[in-house]
C-alpha cells in the first residue's frame, strides 16, 4: 500500500462552505450592470478560474468594463462573505491535525484568488496548516488542466502518487485522477446532480470529511 506523504487542498466546497456564494455572485454582479444572466450562468462558470471570468464576461454578456474593474466589482460583492462570514466544512480540522501529526505536507491549491481566500483561512485558522497556497490566477491556469497540483506537488517534494488531492468539484476530481493522484472527493451541494461523476473518477469518496478513515494514508 502507498504511504502518503503530501496533501493538497482545494478550498471551496472542501474545506470551506463557501460555494452557494459562487452560485448567486456572478448573476448578482451582472444584474448589478443592467444585464440579465442567462438560468445556466454558474454551470457556464464553473471550471472557470477566477482570473478568466471577467474575459468571459466581456465576450458572452458584452461588458466594456476592463478586466480589472470587472474583477474588483465582482471582488466587492465577495468580500463580505468571505472576510466575515466563511466556515470550515465538517471534518476539515480533524483531518488537518491528523495530517500535520503525521508528519505529512500540506499546500493549498485553489480556484479563487488569494485576495479573498487568505483572510478566510487566516480567520477560520486553517491557513497555517499549509506550507503554500497555489491560485489558478497566479499560476494562469484552471483546474480543467492537472497544471496545478502538479506544481504544488512539486513544491511539496512529493511524487504525484504518493500526494492526496482533496476536491469536490466535478472537473477537478477528473483533472486531479487524469494526471495519477490519488483523489478524495468531498460531497459539496453545489455540485450534486453530479456526484455519479466524482464517484467514478476519485478513489475515496466522502459525504463529509468527518467520516475520513486515516487508513488511507498508509
Amino acid at each position: 500500500m502507498i504511504k502518503i506523504k503530501g496533501a493538497i487542498f482545494d478550498v471551496d466546497g472542501t474545506m470551506l462552505d463557501s460555494m452557494s456564494i459562487w452560485e448567486s455572485v456572478a448573476a448578482d454582479y451582472l444584474i448589478t450592470k443592467g444585464v440579465t444572466p442567462r438560468p445556466n450562468l454558474y454551470d457556464e462558470l464553473l471550471s472557470l478560474g477566477g482570473h478568466e471570468i471577467p474575459k468571459y464576461f466581456q465576450v458572452e454578456y458584452g461588458l466594456r468594463e476592463t478586466a480589472s474593474e470587472i474583477q474588483r466589482g465582482i471582488y466587492k460583492l465577495l468580500e463580505e462573505f468571505y472576510f466575515h462570514k466563511a466556515q470550515p466544512k465538517e471534518g476539515v480540522i480533524k483531518v488537518l491535525d491528523t495530517l500535520r501529526e503525521r508528519g505529512i505536507k500540506m499546500c493549498v491549491a485553489t480556484a479563487t484568488d488569494r485576495w479573498l481566500i487568505e483572510p478566510a483561512l487566516q480567520r477560520c485558522g486553517l491557513l497555517d496548516y499549509f506550507g503554500r497556497i497555489f491560485t489558478c490566477s497566479e499560476e494562469l491556469t484552471s483546474k480543467s488542466s492537472p497544471d496545478i497540483y502538479i506544481r504544488a506537488a512539486a513544491f511539496l517534494g512529493t511524487a504525484i502518487e504518493d500526494t492526496l488531492v482533496f476536491e469536490d468539484a466535478p472537473y477537478a476530481v477528473k483533472s486531479a485522477n487524469s494526471a495519477g493522484f490519488p483523489v478524495v472527493a468531498v460531497f459539496d451541494q453545489s455540485s450534486k446532480d453530479k456526484q455519479d461523476e466524482v464517484i467514478a473518477t476519485s478513489d475515496y469518496y466522502y459525504r463529509s470529511l468527518a467520516d475520513f478513515d486515516y487508513n488511507h494514508l498508509l
